[in-house]
C-alpha cells in the first residue's frame, strides 16, 4: 500500500520508518532539510516541502495514496492548516494527529473520522502498566472493552486453556500466548517476545508466557488479583 505522512518528527518519521520496514510504499515530507535527508535512507522517498502550501501538497500523488497521514505536532497551526489543506483537495482518507482537546474540536469540526492521540495513548498505556506490574502493555479497543497483555497467573501454570477455562469463569478471551523465543541479530543470540498463534483448547500455558486478553477491564483485572 501507498502512504503519505506528513511531518517527521518523533512520531511521524517513527510510523513512515515502521511502515517502510513492513514492505509498503511511504513518502515522508517535512518542512526540514536536515529531517528529510537524515531519514532518506530508512523510509521509501523523502521529501522536503511546506505543507501548508496548497501547491507544494498538490504536487504529491495525493490521489495514488491509500492514505495520508498528518503527523505534525510540534506546531500546532501548521497541523490544522495541513489537514484542512488536505480536506479542501478532497483526499480519501486523511488521519489526523491530536495534541490538545482544541484540536480534536477543530478536526471532528472539519469531518476528519481518523485521527491519533499518541500522547494520551502512550500515557494511559504507561499508567497502566505501572497501576498493576502484571499488565506488560493495553489497547483500548472501546469504552468497554481493551487488549491486555498480562503474565500468566502462577495457579495456571502448566494447565492447557480448556483446564483453565478462563472464558468461563472470568469472561475474558485468550487471544494468543506470547513467549520468549531465541533469535540473531547482528552475530548474537537474543531473546525475542513472539506469538505462538491463534490460542485453542489445548494450548499449554508456560511459565514466563504472557496472556493476550481481550475482554471488560473488571473482568480481566479480576483474572489478573484472583490468578495469583
Amino acid at each position: 500500500m501507498k502512504y503519505i505522512v506528513l511531518g517527521l518528527g518523533h512520531f511521524g518519521r517513527s510510523l513512515a520508518i515502521r511502515l517502510t520496514e513492513m514492505g509498503h510504499e511511504v513518502i515522508g515530507v517535512d518542512v526540514k532539510l536536515t529531517l528529510v535527508e537524515q531519514f532518506k535512507d530508512q523510509i521509501t522517498h523523502t521529501v522536503c516541502l511546506d505543507t501548508t502550501d496548497r501547491e507544494s501538497v498538490r504536487s504529491l500523488p495525493l490521489k495514488d495514496s491509500d492514505a495520508v497521514i498528518v503527523g505534525i505536532g510540534e506546531d500546532g497551526g501548521a497541523s490544522i492548516l495541513t489537514t484542512a489543506l488536505l480536506k479542501q483537495l478532497q483526499v480519501k482518507r486523511i488521519i489526523g494527529r491530536v495534541i490538545s482537546d482544541l484540536q480534536k474540536t477543530v478536526l471532528e469540526a472539519m469531518d476528519i473520522a481518523e485521527y491519533v492521540m499518541p500522547e494520551e495513548e502512550a500515557a494511559t498505556r504507561l499508567a497502566m502498566r505501572l497501576d498493576n506490574i502484571d499488565i506488560v502493555d493495553s489497547f483500548q479497543v472501546s469504552d468497554k472493552y481493551s487488549i491486555i497483555e498480562t503474565k500468566v497467573p502462577a495457579k495456571y501454570v502448566g494447565l492447557s486453556l480448556q483446564e483453565a477455562n478462563l472464558t468461563n469463569i472470568y469472561k475474558v478471551i485468550v487471544l494468543t500466548t506470547l513467549r520468549d523465543q531465541v533469535g540473531s541479530a547482528l552475530g548474537q543470540n537474543r531473546l525475542k517476545r513472539e506469538a505462538t498463534g491463534i490460542a485453542k483448547s489445548d494450548t499449554i500455558l508456560q511459565e514466563g508466557d504472557v496472556l493476550v486478553l481481550f475482554g471488560e477491564m473488571a473482568d480481566i483485572m479480576r483474572l489478573i488479583r484472583k490468578g495469583e
